[in-house]
């Protein structure tokens, strides 16, 4: 009998995302009578989860088996691929806190989740515990394939790079396909008949290539049409989210010469040009939904009760294909089968413009020899210089993490080109004062500090 891979889903609680990845693995012929092993330290959401999964097998009629864990090693044993998906801290406390606190400064943000102070607070929860799950695959199950999707990524990607360079890990995000399916949308064009090619860091990454393929079998540069459009007035046009019109990124656009791959939402905070206080011009020209983010989560949680209510009382569970890569690769490790993904992994001079040490995002050949990053070589200068300032605060928070160091990490948020823009040496260095002190033990020991200890 042939062996059935085994999949670890640490964080199985998020419930939502889980169903999609089981969902896709379970379309896969060669995967579907997988081990599917879900640990979570909420016995509500697992229990939730469970039923969700059971429901999956059946509407499929696969011969996939599930089990619960609480222990998060014993969930590992054995296993072939690790998916990760969960959020250290939670919307309260921590993403709250992300948010308030910073705007008692004037600080305003829109995500909060991988750069500036939110996502330097955020990796800080985050990495000990990803260092914990490396640990422990090291332990039981050290050739299984790490699928990280959780945030800070790039910051993610590197530290466990540094700590655990053994783990083979690639850290997966659907921007990159999903912005190139908006710019189809934009463009009137299906999806299916657009080639391009991305590369820079998660969240910050261009494509250097966005063409259309003709009847002839040649290809047509797209950059023409989306400048016209967004000139024009036809682009962007609305998507899932009304609230952020996606004018950022096109502005950046007629400014740089590329698409980057992220939202306007996200990406006007990593910047220091569009969320400035005192300019409420800008704000609504570019239609940038400050603190929107935080409602959504709330929707969220309202959303998932009823629909948790949904699932247990359904018979059947509707079964489409997600637009992650995740089922992707463990089909093509699996199987042999190859296949192209974008996955963040240690750049290693696939990138010859930016650093070695740093998490590249980079179409990368996935195969049963592994995932296999692609070289690029040198990206446009104004690209380069642009990442650059990203990869500064994601190096420092790294470093901050490695050595122990609280220091780097006020050095972190003085190097962010948001933070920066808005707050000056003194405001920059109390408000990390204040983050690390309204964290408290959701932070590593090392970093905790208390406001009358630092002003002492």
């Amino acid at each position: 009998m042939t062996r059935q891979p085994k999949i670890t889903f640490i964080g199985a609680g998020s419930t939502v995302f889980m169903k999609n990845i089981i969902g896709d693995v379970l379309q896969r012929p060669a995967l579907s009578g997988a081990k599917i092993a879900l640990m979570d330290i909420n016995p509500q959401r697992l229990e939730e989860s469970s039923v969700v999964v059971s429901k999956l097998i059946s509407t499929l009629d696969v011969k996939a088996t599930v089990e619960l864990h609480s222990d998060q090693r014993k969930a590992l044993e054995g296993a072939d691929f690790v998916v990760v998906a969960f959020q250290i801290g939670g919307y309260e406390p921590c993403t709250v806190t992300d948010f308030e606190v910073p705007k008692k400064y004037g600080l305003r943000q829109t995500i909060a989740d991988t750069l500036g102070v939110g996502g330097i607070m955020r990796g800080l929860r985050t990495v000990p515990h990803l260092w914990r799950i490396c640990e422990d695959m090291m332990q039981v199950c050290p050739e299984a394939i790490l699928l990280q999707y959780v945030n800070p990524m790039a910051i993610n990607t590197w530290a466990i790079s540094e700590k655990y360079p053994r783990i083979k890990q690639v850290g997966l995000c659907h921007s990159v396909q999903g912005t190139a399916m908006e710019l189809a949308h934009d463009l009137d064009i299906p999806y299916e008949e657009i080639r391009y090619r991305s590369a820079g860091i998660n969240h910050m990454a261009f494509f250097l290539k966005f063409e259309h393929r003709q009847a002839d079998g040649s290809y047509r540069d797209l950059y023409p049409d989306l400048l016209r459009g967004y000139r024009e007035g036809r682009a962007p046009k609305p998507t899932w989210n009304p609230r952020c019109p996606n004018k950022v990124r096109y502005e950046m656009l007629t400014r740089l010469g590329y698409f980057v791959t992220e939202s306007s939402e996200h990406f006007a905070e990593y910047t220091p040009y569009f969320i400035k206080e005192g300019r409420p011009d800008l704000i609504e020209k570019f239609g940038i939904p400050l603190d929107e983010y935080p409602k959504r989560c709330i929707e969220q949680v309202e959303k998932w009760e009823g629909q948790a209510a949904a699932y247990r009382s359904a018979d059947k569970i509707e079964v489409t294909q997600s637009k992650e890569y995740a089922s992707s690769i463990m089909n093509s490790v699996w199987t042999g089968e190859p296949s192209v993904i974008y996955g963040n992994q240690r750049n290693n001079g696939c990138i010859t413009s930016l650093p070695d040490n740093c998490a590249a995002e980079v179409p990368c050949l996935v195969d049963e020899n592994g995932i296999q990053p692609t070289y690029i070589g040198a990206l446009p200068p104004q690209l380069t210089a642009l990442i650059r300032t990203n990869i500064n605060v994601q190096e420092l928070t790294v470093a901050a993490l490695m050595t122990e160091n609280r220091e780097h990490l006020y050095h972190a948020a003085m190097m962010d080109p948001h933070t920066a823009a808005e707050l000056d040496l003194d405001q920059i260095w109390s408000l990390t004062d204040d983050l690390l002190a309204a964290h408290g033990d959701w932070i590593p020991e090392w970093a905790r500090v208390s406001k009358k200890v630092r002003a002492a």
